[in-house]
């Protein structure tokens, strides 16, 4: 007779080993990925609420993205520090679920938005003069609604096939954070619907939003070379050069994680990529930004000109 789920009551997250020594220095690390991931995706949401020049439809993209980046690093990292500084590596069934669906719902979400944020910049490249009139504030709600409803629906269906699964064995998850596939291989039960859930649901949530995103970065390619001014190009290059390398980094690292096999010589290389999508991304995303976006950074030199004033 089957036991119940109750029968396994915590999971046991192996993460990256629990030496001492390594559990200090990845603390550190990870605190201050965490700490700049917040800082840098909250300091865009102010500057894009605060600064009149940046209500456009790519800052309001922009900001959403920033919004959704700061939700989803903290699905995983405040759990990972914990472990990190307590050496209790253990995590309810229920929280481990919860945290997934929060991490799938960030990361389905994230596929849609990237792919609004592409075709916004299609719109702004190739169909210049119909711009204004095409991407209407109404049209960026309606786009930003349908990524974050896209993405809750989603993993919803998802998470509601994984609660029917049963643990009662195995309980040790080798990874840093509660996924899909590391779950439903410790069941009980058999997770054939699970996985044929997230295969499908993953195909139709990755696939149509990664063809769109390609398809308006070949036509803005096209259209940026047949520009004849040299300065021209470069100015409508930096326009989309930075929306282009996050795509290429978020969609790369989940390329290597869920779809390359995994070996047991390529577990390890799992765990890094993991990383690379599920922390390092959320990090990088703002610094990618505003370093690279001239009018990200005049915001934020008018917005500290305008709080020095005020203070003074």
């Amino acid at each position: 007779m089957r036991r119940n789920q109750s029968s396994t009551i915590t999971f046991i997250l192996l993460g990256f080993g629990n030496r001492l020594e390594l559990r200090i220095i990845l603390f550190m690390l990870f605190l201050a990925i965490y700490i700049l991931a917040l800082m840098g995706n909250l300091l865009i949401i102010v500057l894009v609420k605060a600064d009149q020049h940046l209500h456009t439809p790519m800052y309001f993209f922009l900001m959403n993205l920033s919004s959704l980046e700061t939700c989803y690093i903290s699905t995983i990292l405040p759990r990972m520090l914990t472990s990190f500084l307590t050496g209790d590596r253990s995590i309810s069934v229920g929280g481990c679920i919860t945290q997934y669906y929060f991490f799938g719902f960030f990361a389905a979400t994230e596929c849609y938005l990237l792919a609004m944020m592409s075709y916004d910049r299609y719109l702004a490249i190739c169909k210049p003069l119909h711009y204004t009139s095409l991407m209407t504030g109404k049209l960026c709600l309606q786009l930003a609604s349908t990524s974050w409803m896209s993405g809750l629906l989603t993993n919803t269906i998802i998470t509601s096939f994984m609660l029917q699964l049963t643990f009662c064995g195995p309980n040790e998850i080798d990874h840093f954070f509660c996924d899909i596939y590391p779950i439903s291989n410790l069941s009980c039960s058999n997770p054939y619907f699970v996985k044929l859930a997230t295969f499908i649901l993953g195909l139709m949530g990755t696939v149509p939003p990664f063809v769109l995103t390609l398809t308006s970065y070949i036509c803005i390619i096209f259209t940026i070379l047949r520009i004849q001014s040299k300065s021209a190009q470069q100015k409508a290059f930096s326009t989309c050069s930075s929306h282009l390398i996050v795509v290429t980094l978020f969609y790369g690292s989940i390329f290597l994680v869920y779809i390359v096999p995994e070996t047991m010589t390529l577990k390890e290389l799992h765990k890094m990529f993991s990383l690379l999508y599920t922390v390092l991304t959320p990090m990088l995303n703002p610094l990618i930004y505003s370093l690279r976006n001239r009018e990200v950074k005049e915001a934020f030199y008018r917005c500290t000109r305008k709080f020095s004033n005020r203070v003074s």
